[in-house]
C-alpha cells in the first residue's frame, strides 16, 4: 500500500520512523511519502517537508508564522491528492493534521491518526470534527481511552507508549566509552534537555546554566536537538564550562545522575531511564496568558499527568528563575529524594502498557476487517 505521514516535530519523526520500520514487515509493497525528519528518511520514500520548517510554538508564533503555514497546508493537500495514497497517517501536530484530515476525509481517503491530539488538556470539541474525519484513532497514554471511550462513545485502541520500544532499541554506550567519547571526566553528569526549537532552547538555557556555577561538583551537559545547528548553541557556550553533545540524548540519560528538563516527551524519556529531573518551561508571555485561560490541566509534564500526581516539580514560567532552580536542584540530587522518585517511576513504565507499539499499530493499519 502507499502511505501518506506527517509529521511536525522531533518526537513524531522518532515515532513515525519506527511505525514505518513496522509497516514494511507486516506489508512487504508499502510505500512512503512524508513530511518529517531524518528518522524517517533513513527509512526509505520520499521526504516532502523537513519538521523544522514547520515548527511553530505557542500562540503568538503560529499568528506571525500563519501566511507559511497556510502556504503549507494548500501544498500539503495538492500533493496528496497527486500521490493518492491508500492511508494516510497522521501523527500529533494537530493544528496542522486537523485540518488534512478534514480534507482527505472528503476525497475519500482513509485517516489512521497516531498520537491523539491532546483534546482532553483543551479544545475538547475537537472531538467533534474527530469523529467525523478520523476512521482509527491509536493512542498511547492510559487514561485516554477511557476519555475517548466512556466519556465520548469514540472507539479508540490503545497500543502503548512508543518511548518503551525507542528506549529498548536504543544501544547505548557504556559510561567508561560515553565519558572517554565526550572527555567528560569522573564528576556526576547533569543532562540539560532545553528543547527542540530555537525560541525555547533561549529561553530555557539562560536559566539553566546559571547552575554550572552554584554545583562546580557535577558536570553539565547540554543535549544538542537533532533540527539545530552548533552553530546557534555557541553563544550559550562561551561563558560557561559546559559540554555538548547533539543528537546523542539518549547516551547522555543512560549516563546521567539528573537532569534539567523542558516539559515535553523529554520529561518521559528521562523518566524512562529512571533520571531524577526538574521540570522546567517559559514561553511567550502572550502565549502563556492565553494558554492558562485555555488549558485545564493540574500539571504540564506527561510524567506527572499519567500518574495524576507530582512525582517531578514543575517550574513553570516565572517560578523557572535561577533561585527555584537551585533549590529543586539539591533535591533531586538528595538521595532520600531521589529513592521515592524511583519508586514512582517504575510505576509510571507499568501504566504504559508494554513494548511493542509500532507493532500493534502496524497490524491494526494492514489486517482486513
Amino acid at each position: 500500500m502507499k502511505y501518506y505521514i506527517i509529521v511536525g516535530e522531533a518526537s513524531g519523526d522518532l515515532h513515525a520512523s519506527n511505525l514505518m520500520k513496522s509497516l514494511k514487515k507486516y506489508d512487504s509493497q508499502s510505500e512512503f511519502r512524508f513530511w518529517g525528519g531524518d528518522l524517517m528518511q533513513a527509512q526509505g520514500g520520499t521526504l516532502v517537508k523537513h519538521y523544522r520548517d514547520l515548527a511553530f510554538m505557542g500562540f503568538a508564533e503560529v499568528i506571525l508564522n500563519l501566511k507559511t503555514i497556510l502556504k503549507n497546508i494548500a501544498f500539503c493537500k495538492n500533493d496528496i491528492l497527486n500521490y493518492k495514497p491508500d492511508i494516510l497517517i497522521l501523527v500529533d501536530y494537530p493544528g496542522f493534521n486537523m485540518r488534512i484530515a478534514a480534507f482527505a476525509k472528503k476525497n475519500n481517503i482513509p485517516v489512521h491518526y497516531y498520537i491523539s491530539p491532546q483534546i482532553w488538556a483543551w479544545k475538547e470539541n475537537r472531538i467533534k470534527k474527530i469523529k467525523r474525519d478520523v476512521d482509527k484513532m491509536y493512542v498511547i497514554l492510559p487514561f485516554e481511552k477511557p476519555f475517548y471511550e466512556d466519556k465520548h462513545q469514540f472507539p479508540v485502541h490503545f497500543v502503548g507508549h512508543p518511548l518503551l520500544d525507542a528506549i529498548s532499541n536504543k544501544l547505548n554506550a557504556s559510561e567508561e566509552v560515553f565519558r572517554k567519547t565526550y572527555q567528560l571526566g569522573m564528576k556526576p553528569i547533569i543532562a540539560l534537555l532545553p528543547g527542540s526549537r530555537k525560541q525555547e532552547i533561549s529561553k530555557m538555557l539562560a536559566v539553566m546554566l546559571t547552575m554550572i556555577d552554584e554545583f562546580s561538583d557535577y558536570q553539565f551537559v547540554i543535549a544538542g536537538a537533532p533540527s539545530q545547528e552548533f552553530e546557534f548553541y555557541q553563544p550559550f557556550l562561551k561563558n560557561y564550562n559546559v559540554k555538548f553533545i547533539s543528537n546523542k540524548t539518549y547516551d547522555l540519560l543512560a549516563n546521567s545522575y539528573a537532569a534539567i528538563v523542558t516539559s515535553g516527551t523529554a520529561t518521559l524519556e528521562t523518566a524512562l531511564f529512571k533520571v531524577p529531573q526538574v521540570v522546567c518551561y517559559k514561553a511567550n508571555s502572550i502565549s502563556y496568558m492565553i494558554a492558562k485561560r485555555l488549558v485545564n490541566l493540574k500539571y504540564i509534564s506527561l510524567v506527572n499527568l499519567i500518574m495524576d500526581k507530582e512525582v517531578v516539580t514543575e517550574l513553570i514560567q516565572d517560578d523557572f528563575n535561577k533561585n527555584r532552580l537551585k533549590m529543586e536542584f539539591q533535591k533531586i540530587v538528595d538521595e532520600t529524594y531521589r529513592k521515592e522518585i524511583f519508586l514512582n517511576y517504575v510505576d509510571l513504565e507499568k501504566k504504559l502498557g508494554g513494548k511493542g507499539a509500532s507493532d500493534r499499530i502496524a497490524t491494526l493499519i494492514t489486517t482486513k476487517e
